[in-house]
């Protein structure tokens, strides 16, 4: 196969298939939404057949256990796939719709109208369920995509890419306005990220070192982000009975996941009450605490524990590995989170008004949080029914990328036979 020349076609069928959505009415994409959450839960069982098929080349090629946890399709994400594109189905349409309109003395009407983006390139590695959160939010947003999934999911991506295509030909729509990349060879990356005449954006969802090579490489603008270094910081006005749950719930829910927490800082006035709490539950997990001096000394006897160095504070871990950190208190916290956050998600548990209203200020990251668990941060318990990637850059698009991330806007001007003098 010569790769240049097969995405070159891609991108051409592409760019023509933009045009007919961008133009489709909100009717026909919706019931194309609506065809293929009812034909996931249809073909339920073949999913997991050829999601199975998928998990038995990983493991035998030897990948670790996060990404066998990104790549395994259970009936809870079948079903959560599902009722994604059915709530997309549901969010208004922010296509065409004009907003800012005003009166200018010369006469004229001024507006934006939001469109979409056009073509967007979307790569991302052991996650099918990104075939369809990527696809349902394309086809609402009046969006063209290729997806180009990591080899190590190509059974389950090429199941889920044909009933996103029988849901477009249901609605009248180009079964071109999703396109999977059939090829597993490398160098369809290096093309689609190459080629601005026919991709406008680029959305990279996988692991570090993809996404250096991305933002070395790509010609074409990019909504990403690169680590998810994510922080609780329990404050000493914390309530014990929320801190606890919270700062189990953000790293042990999911450890391969980019919301995850990765660095535990605790008030050193409520330091003794709360990490003797938490260790238990830690270890039920078999969590392994790399910790400072001080939270060593408070957890002295538990049996994952290791010393902290200045890499930790760095890393995005990806496993039951979390580094713990006791501060002065919340000054020291937010000055620890500038320097090491990846600018993805951060959280205080507080009950200090005052206190969480100058984290939510001042902490410079797409979404922070109080009282929560960075786990919420996510596209679909956003609201926005699913997302396309997560965002820590400034412009165009920050945190979840839903419906509105996908578009832009237009000026419009309305006139009445004026002419500038």
């Amino acid at each position: 196969m010569d790769i240049n020349q097969y995405m070159n076609e891609l991108g051409q069928r592409a760019r023509a298939a933009s045009r007919a959505m961008a133009k489709a009415d909100t009717a026909a994409r919706n019931k194309a939404l609506l065809q293929i959450a009812a034909a996931i839960r249809r073909d339920a069982a073949d999913l997991r057949a050829a999601n199975e098929q998928d998990l038995a080349q990983a493991r035998q090629n030897g990948l670790d256990a996060a990404m066998l946890d990104r790549l395994t399709l259970s009936q809870k994400a079948i079903d959560t796939m599902a009722e994604g594109l059915e709530q997309i189905a549901a969010l208004a349409d922010p296509i065409g719709e004009i907003s800012n309109m005003k009166y200018r003395p010369s006469g004229i009407q001024v507006g934006q109208m939001r469109v979409p983006l056009g073509v967007i390139g979307i790569i991302y590695e052991a996650r099918p369920n990104v075939t369809v959160d990527a696809a349902g939010l394309c086809i609402k947003s009046g969006n063209a995509t290729i997806l180009r999934g990591g080899s190590e999911a190509i059974h389950c991506n090429q199941a889920l890419a044909k009933l996103v295509q029988e849901g477009l030909a249901a609605a009248g729509l180009p079964a071109d306005a999703v396109q999977i990349v059939e090829t597993t060879d490398r160098a369809a990356v290096g093309a689609l990220i190459t080629m601005p005449e026919y991709v406008d954006v680029i959305v990279p969802r996988g692991g570090k070192s993809l996404i250096e090579r991305l933002m070395k490489e790509s010609r074409v603008p990019m909504i990403k982000h690169l680590d998810g270094i994510c922080h609780v910081y329990i404050d000493d006005s914390a309530d014990l009975a929320k801190a606890v749950p919270i700062a189990f719930n953000a790293k042990c829910h999911r450890y391969g996941t980019c919301n995850t927490m990765e660095t535990l800082l605790v008030s050193r006035a409520l330091a003794a009450s709360v990490l003797p709490r938490l260790a238990p539950l830690y270890q039920g997990e078999k969590v392994e605490l790399r910790a400072d001096e001080e939270a060593r000394a408070i957890l002295a006897g538990y049996p994952y524990l290791a010393a902290a160095s200045e890499e930790d504070w760095h890393t995005e871990y990806l496993a039951p590995i979390l580094a713990v950190k006791v501060v002065e208190g919340l000054d020291e916290a937010m000055d620890h989170i500038s320097t090491y956050s990846s600018k993805h998600t951060d959280s205080i548990v507080t009950e200090d008004y005052s206190r969480a209203m100058r984290f939510l200020r001042e902490v410079d990251s797409a979404s922070v949080m109080v009282n929560a668990s960075t786990r919420f941060a996510d596209g679909f318990e956003y609201g926005l029914g699913a997302e396309i990637g997560i965002s820590n850059d400034k412009l165009h698009a920050r945190g979840p990328v839903g419906l509105e991330g996908l578009t832009s806007v237009k000026y419009v001007v309305l006139g009445h036979g004026e002419v500038r003098r």
